[in-house]
This record gives C-alpha cells, sequence and structure tokens, in this order.
C-alpha cells in the first residue's frame, strides 16, 4: 500500500530557506501527479505546486520563482525547496498524489487521494 511521509520542516526567519522532503513508499505507477499543499491555520488549503510524472511542475503565483519542486525516482522522494521565505509561507505542509493522466496535473484536477501526515512550517518576521 503506497503512504507518503514528509519530513523537514521547521522555524526559520523570514528571507530564510528550507526544503521539505516526502518519501513515497509502495508502487509508483507511470502515470502519477504529485503534489505540494498548504493550509494555515483558518485558511483554505492552497495548492502550492505540482509535477507530473513527465517532470512538468505548476506553481502558484504565490510561490512561483521562489519554490522549486524536484524529484529523486532513485529514492522514491519529492522534495520541496523554497527560497526567500516570508511569514505567510507559515502552514502545515502536505504531500499528495493522484493517479492517473485523464486530468491535468494542477492542484485543481479534484482528486488527490493520497496525502502525508503533513509537515509545519513557520516563517517569523
Amino acid at each position: 500500500q503506497v503512504h507518503l511521509v514528509e519530513s523537514g520542516g521547521g522555524s526559520v526567519q523570514a528571507g530564510q530557506s528550507l526544503t521539505l522532503s516526502c518519501r513515497v513508499f509502495g508502487y509508483i505507477p507511470s502515470s502519477i501527479c504529485m503534489a505540494w499543499f498548504r493550509q494555515a491555520p483558518g485558511e483554505e488549503r492552497e495548492g502550492v505546486v505540482t509535477a507530473s510524472s513527465a517532470d512538468t511542475a505548476t506553481y502558484a503565483d504565490s510561490v512561483k520563482g521562489r519554490f522549486t519542486i524536484s524529484q529523486d525516482k532513485s529514492k522514491n522522494t519529492l522534495y520541496l525547496q523554497m527560497n526567500s521565505m516570508k511569514p505567510e509561507d507559515t502552514a502545515m505542509y502536505y504531500c499528495a498524489a493522484a493517479y492517473g493522466s485523464s486530468r491535468p496535473c494542477l492542484p485543481t484536477r479534484g482528486d488527490f487521494g493520497l496525502w502525508g501526515q503533513g509537515t509545519q512550517v513557520t516563517v517569523s518576521s
């Protein structure tokens, strides 16, 4: 059974960097859409970035130019490099996966059925 485990969260100052990891355990189908979401207290969950099995990434405007998603397929691990962090980046960050290519690999595809437990990121000013 496939499951996702995030790590790397923590507390940083504004302007600093942090890298999150998402280890995928289990069988990974060739057609998979991986994503990072985040949710701040009292806020809606926000799609941060998605990465298709063809390594095409789509970023939210709020993180474009600051965050970078990458994958190490040999380690079954997804990364989120976060630079120039801002207090508004404070949230619980979740790794998620969706199977199949019938929908575009975007945060709005609506069928992310596999989620990690989340890792907290706090950015202080």
